[in-house]
Parts: structure tokens; C-alpha cells; sequence
């Protein structure tokens, strides 16, 4: 039996969504408010939410008026997200190294550093791939992830949070191209430790990948007031890519 990528048990636990159980939503909104209006989406638009976690974006974007699909790998998190459906807000359980559905969507949206999990640079290659095809003809991609170089520059290395009870030893490090976290914990005398892991990715990486696709950068930001990016300050890395065909 094949051994599961972290991804798949970290992601599926309810420890992931207790130790981010405090995620700023309104940071959240402003994001989705700004780019809303800087790629003037027209009401009823389809987005796809591409790694779309319990759907807080999903959710957010249908009280836009926006027709919506939210997708993720963690059935916990879908099964979650599924209490807030509408006609025009769907969810599933799906692999982004997959087509959704062809030709299908006027937006792919790929938010807060859902990219770069996995080892073979194949499976990144065939994420874009993927988002590609299911957008409908001059349909955009947007890809937030983080700006690595800074994370780098100012990592971490060692911190603890407790939550819900439980004590959380969180330690960061920079390995064989990867930011990886290591997480343990104890809960109810059981011992735990998870990891995360994600690939150290450039802009000029990026624009590696989306050249073997076919894919070119309409506009790159450094944050969610989408101000210009700067290798050395911005916090995140967001790119618009466009498809033309």
C-alpha cells in the first residue's frame, strides 16, 4: 500500500483546522474585494476555487453574486464546507493534479499557498495544466503564494502556541528545496508530529512552469492591497496569468 503525502493525513485532521482555527477572515475579504474589482469579474461569473479548504473564499465570493465551485483533496474539509451549499456555491472532493470539469470556469483562483506540496516538479507542472484547461476561453488564473525569499529571510525557527488546550511545538526549516514545519503536539497523552511542506518557489520558477504549459504573467502583486511586487519586502507572491486560447 502506497504511503499517503502529507498533504493528505495533515490537511484531514481536525488538529490542522485547530491550530489555524484563527485565520484573519477580514484580510480574507479585503484580498477578494481588491481583486474583484482589478479583474472587474461581471456578476454570475464562474470561479473555481482550486484548493478551496472549508470554503471561507467560496463562501465570500457567492455573497458576490458569483457562481462558485470550491474544490479540496481533504474530505474533512468538504464535508465541512457542504452545510453552506446553494445552487451557485457547489463543493467536492478533488486532486487539483486533475480537470475539474473543461472549459468550465471564467476564473481559477488558487489561494493562501495551496501550490507547491509536492515533490515531482511533474505534479506542478500538471496543476497549471490543469487549471488551463478548465478555464473557459480569456479566462484568468490567480495564484497566491507566498513571497519565499522573504519567509526565508525571516523565518521563524522555533515556536509554541496553545490552543483549545493543546500545546503546539511548531520548528521551521529550509530543506532539500522545501520550507518545511514540523508540528508536534500531545492530546490526551498521545503524541503527535505532522509536517508541511512547501516548495521553495521563485517568480522566475513560476514563469519556468507556466512557459511548459503555455501560460504567460499578465500582472504580479506583493500583497492583498495588490501593491507592486518586490522580491525583498512583499510578503506574498500573487500572479495573474491569462488564456488567450
Amino acid at each position: 500500500m502506497q504511503n499517503k503525502e502529507w498533504f493528505e493525513t495533515w490537511f484531514d485532521t481536525k488538529y490542522y483546522h485547530i491550530l489555524y482555527k484563527n485565520r484573519n477572515d477580514k484580510e480574507a475579504h479585503f484580498f477578494m474585494d481588491n481583486l474583484l474589482q482589478y479583474l472587474k469579474v461581471p456578476k454570475d461569473s464562474r470561479v473555481l476555487d482550486l484548493a478551496c479548504g472549508k470554503g471561507r473564499h467560496s463562501i465570500y465570493l457567492y455573497n458576490k453574486n458569483l457562481n462558485i465551485v470550491g474544490v479540496d483533496l481533504s474530505n474533512q474539509s468538504i464535508s465541512f464546507a457542504k452545510q453552506f451549499e446553494k445552487d451557485s456555491l457547489q463543493f467536492a472532493v478533488h486532486d487539483m493534479r486533475k480537470v475539474y470539469k473543461e472549459n468550465s470556469f471564467d476564473y481559477v483562483f488558487n489561494l493562501f499557498t495551496s501550490f507547491g506540496y509536492f515533490e515531482d516538479g511533474k505534479d506542478d507542472i500538471a496543476v497549471i495544466e490543469s487549471m488551463k484547461t478548465m478555464l473557459k476561453k480569456n479566462g484568468s488564473i490567480v495564484i497566491d503564494f507566498l513571497n519565499t525569499k522573504k519567509t526565508i529571510a525571516k523565518l521563524v525557527r522555533k515556536e509554541e502556541k496553545i490552543i483549545d488546550g493543546i500545546h503546539f511545538y511548531i520548528s521551521r526549516e529550509v530543506k532539500n528545496g522545501f520550507i518545511e514545519k514540523t508540528i508536534f503536539f500531545n492530546d490526551k497523552g498521545k503524541d503527535s508530529t505532522f509536517t508541511e511542506r512547501v516548495k521553495f518557489l521563485t517568480l522566475n520558477d513560476f514563469g519556468k512552469i507556466f512557459d511548459n504549459v503555455g501560460l504567460n504573467i499578465h500582472d504580479v502583486f506583493g500583497n492583498y492591497s495588490l501593491d507592486k511586487f518586490d522580491e525583498k519586502l512583499s510578503d506574498r507572491l500573487i500572479m495573474v496569468l491569462k488564456k488567450d486560447i
